[in-house]
């Protein structure tokens, strides 16, 4: 029936918004979809075309009838993948606003976006990348949008643009470094970051490793 697939492509995009990473793009289905949407387009024009030039809606209610079904049916698909794939752009700039390095990105999701590509909604991701399974135009936009901030960064380089929006309750927080992160400088001096060590810092010299994985604030 006309518009499954745009439901199963709308529960798709709401467990976007449940989880951490971004799920292998539905290759098949939104090309499933994108055929559903000529098709029904090309019925909308047939159906049109054999009600002839005298045709009025208000005589001609079946035909008026049916022809607002099929538009119906084409609006409710373009909406669902606008929907989808605004979502994923979204989560997107989220990853790239969090710092997440896009050349990294790029090498981890060459191997593996040729097979999930292939497998559609039903494949599963040939690794545990976080960019696994994106489809290659997404590859691109993340690519872009991050030079975007860099360059934007680059001109305010005073002001930390992808910290919090909250300011901090406390100026001082403690930490507990989950990866080994070298050492780095704070306004105290120079403090080594080895896994499983904890440190009480000043919260805006580690925000931003903090959002990248490499230390835990302790409650």
């Amino acid at each position: 029936m006309y518009g499954d697939l745009a439901m199963k492509l709308a529960q798709d995009a709401r467990r976007v918004q449940t989880l951490e990473s971004l799920p292998a793009y539905q290759v098949d289905l939104v090309a499933s979809i994108v055929r559903e949407i000529r098709d029904l387009n090309r019925d909308f024009n047939i159906l049109l075309k054999k009600q002839g030039p005298d045709y009025d809606p208000r005589r001609h209610g079946e035909a008026s009838c049916a022809l607002f079904i099929l538009q119906l049916c084409v609006q409710r698909n373009k909406r669902s993948l606008l929907a989808y794939h605004r979502l994923r752009a979204k989560r997107i700039e989220e990853l790239a606003w969090a710092g997440v390095d896009a050349a990294s990105a790029g090498e981890e999701n060459s191997g593996s976006g040729n097979a999930n590509s292939s497998s559609g909604a039903g494949g599963t991701r040939g690794s545990t990348s976080l960019t696994a399974g994106w489809h290659p135009d997404e590859d691109e936009y993340f690519r872009g949008f991050s030079d975007v901030l860099a360059e934007l960064k680059g001109e305010w380089t005073d002001i930390d643009l992808v910290g919090p929006m909250d300011p901090p309750r406390d100026l001082f927080i403690d930490v507990r470094v989950l990866k080994d992160a070298g050492d780095i400088q704070t306004e105290y001096g120079m403090i080594s970051l080895t896994r499983n060590s904890q440190f009480y810092v000043r919260q805006a010299d580690v925000e931003r490793l903090i959002q990248q994985g490499y230390l835990l604030k302790m409650s």
